[in-house]
Formats: structure tokens, sequence, C-alpha cells
């Protein structure tokens, strides 16, 4: 396998105070694993507004590979969420792993407004809800680490050849039972939904 063409998978680290992160745990789950003739690479980042992007960037370079795919935690979401745009907008509401908490700024500097993600995201919904997992379109990935790191992502791959998204993830049952009336979906389930959505994104 070592010579496949390669998918970058990221997740990121428990915050806010949760011991797990449905994101990092589904990493495990498809580390190395082949799908649709490539090889899943992971790679976890941390909460940080300057550091998350740093290391995503620096692996996008090493690793050169042919899809970039970033997930995150979205406690109280029902399912995958797919989201379709980037915002060069920073709003944290509670402040990152290094202490930081910027408000209303920008991700990047003299960078556009926004990126609109080029993967076939409604495909990938259908195909997600077609297999028994939940999974919505969403058109906002929020104004904290997630969507700078997707922002820096989109940014540096535009006028590239390859191509990059976010998915966000609910919390997962361990989690749930410490937010009563949250919605949940175990690993196994969140696991198949990421398999799913690379092979259609892969396949287009």
């Amino acid at each position: 396998m070592a010579g496949l063409p390669k998918v970058l998978l990221s997740g990121f680290e428990p915050f806010n105070g949760e011991l797990l992160n449905p994101s990092q745990e589904v990493l495990a789950e498809l580390s190395g694993e082949r799908i649709a003739g490539h090889r899943v690479e992971p790679l976890l980042l941390p909460v940080d507004f300057e550091a998350a992007p740093a290391a995503l960037l620096a692996a996008i370079e090493r690793h050169r590979p042919e899809l970039v795919l970033c997930t995150g935690e979205a406690g109280g979401c029902t399912g995958l969420r797919l989201e379709r745009v980037a915002l060069n907008f920073i709003d944290a509401r509670i402040a990152d792993g290094a202490g930081r908490q910027p408000r209303e700024i920008d991700v990047l500097a003299g960078a556009p407004a926004a990126y609109l993600c080029r993967l076939p995201l409604a495909e990938m919904a259908e195909a997600l809800r077609d297999h028994g997992v939940p999974a919505e379109l969403s058109l906002t990935a929020g104004s904290y680490v997630c969507n700078a790191v997707y922002f820096r992502l989109l940014h540096a791959l535009a006028g590239t050849g390859t191509r990059g998204g976010f998915i966000h993830l609910p919390y997962l049952p361990e989690q749930a039972c410490r937010h009563p009336g949250a919605a949940s979906l175990s690993l196994a389930t969140q696991a198949k939904g990421l398999g799913i959505a690379l092979g259609v994104a892969l396949g287009q």
C-alpha cells in the first residue's frame, strides 16, 4: 500500500473540558485504510488557531495527498454535517488550547471573504443517508478553530488539483451522557460514514 495515492484525514484533540473528540477517535479507526484505491493518512491537530493550520499545511506538503478531508466535533448536531463554506472570519466563543480568544478578526488578512467547497457534498450526503448514516449539508463551519483550519485549507488548495473539505461530527454516546438531551452517534457509524463520504468524493 506504500505506493498508493493518499487521502489526508485530519481530526482534533479533545477541547472545552471534553475527554473525547469523535474526530480523533475516527482517525484511529480509519488510519491506514484503503478507500477507492487511496491510503488514508491520519493527522491529529491541536485546538489552536495558529498551530493547527500550520500542522495541516505541513502535512499536505509532506504527503502530497489527492484529497484532504478535515473533521471536527460539533456537539449537538444529529449526524455528519458536511460544510459547504469556509469563512475568512474568527470570533471565538471560548479560548483555544493556547489560551487565545480572538474576536471578529480575519483568518488570513487580504484573503477572500469565503471559499466554497468543491467536493460533491450533495451526493456524499445522499450516499450517507442511503447507508443509514444521518447527514446534512451546512452553510457555515462556525467561527472557531474548525473554520479557521478549513479556510486555510481551501486557501492553500485554490488553483491546485487537490480538493479539500470539512465534515463536523456529533458527540459520541460516551460524551452525550454528560450532556442531557444531546444527540449522539456511535463511533462505528461515524467511521462508516466517513469511509462512505471519502469513497464518493474520490469517485468523482
